[in-house]
């Protein structure tokens, strides 16, 4: 079994604790976090746009959280995932927004959208979990309209397995999360599995967004803007102290 097949193997298993994950960002602070500032991210490129004037790409949508709220905020959203559980679960959780999004399995590095079909490409947590991603990059930009952006919210994730320094950060996260008697997201059910897998993904050992960075003129991008630790706005407190050592970044993109 390739590298890719066991990635998408494992995430449909993962697919309903990861609901449930989303279910708590729903029901919690994050829900108006991420709502602002996407909308704020998105209608300060476009503006002289309306939501519902712009199309969007929610590619690695899991269970459907970006997606749900951006399609509530009335933005034209297409939720893709290479994992059938994960739209499934992405449906419900819509409940009566799924109406509005369109849901697509979706192969991340080889996207099966036309060319110049979106405004906006937006993921969450997933480029470092890619083979390929400068191939992902490439498909990306092929699909995005001229003048369109990128948004590509990620970690330095596993980087722990390489790193004695931050796997000492990475453990100290975990003594910080039980002493404050919070749930730890880096413990349950097959975690080792995917240390397994991203000991072979070739994200584990970049630094980013450096890499996102380099790679992303390279492809002809006339603006890369990258925000190191955008979880301080983003996330709740118990995500501040699961991922303390592993801040959330973010890279803007304007791709001609």
């Amino acid at each position: 079994m390739d590298l890719k097949e066991l990635n998408r193997n494992y995430w449909e298993g993962r697919a309903d604790g990861y609901s449930e994950v989303n279910k708590e960002e729903l029901a919690g602070v994050q829900r108006e976090k991420w709502s602002r500032f996407l909308r704020e991210e998105i209608l300060s490129h476009f503006p002289e746009r309306n939501p519902d004037e712009l199309s969007i790409l929610d590619i690695g949508a899991g269970p459907g959280f970006l997606s749900i709220i951006l399609a509530e905020q009335g933005f034209v959203v297409t939720a893709a995932d290479g994992s059938e559980n994960m739209l499934s679960q992405a449906r419900v959780n819509a409940g009566e927004l799924a109406k509005k999004i369109r849901f697509e399995k979706a192969d991340a590095e080889n996207l099966p959208f036309e060319n110049e079909s979106f405004d906006v490409i937006l993921s969450r947590n997933l480029t470092w979990n890619l083979p390929h991603p400068k191939r992902a990059y490439e498909s990306w930009k092929k699909a995005l309209k001229p003048g369109g952006i990128f948004l590509v919210f990620d970690a330095n994730w596993y980087h722990y397995l390489i790193d004695d320094e931050k796997l000492k950060a990475y453990e100290a996260d975990r003594t910080a999360v039980k002493e404050e008697g919070l749930e730890d997201y880096n413990i349950g059910e097959n975690f080792n599995i995917m240390e397994e897998i991203a000991e072979k993904l070739p994200m584990t050992e970049k630094i980013r967004p450096a890499w996102d960075k380099k790679v992303l003129y390279g492809m002809g991008a006339t603006s890369v803007e990258t925000y190191e630790n955008i979880g301080r706005r983003l996330y709740s407190k118990k995500e501040l102290v699961n991922y303390k050592a592993t801040p959330l970044f973010m890279v803007k993109a304007v791709m001609k």
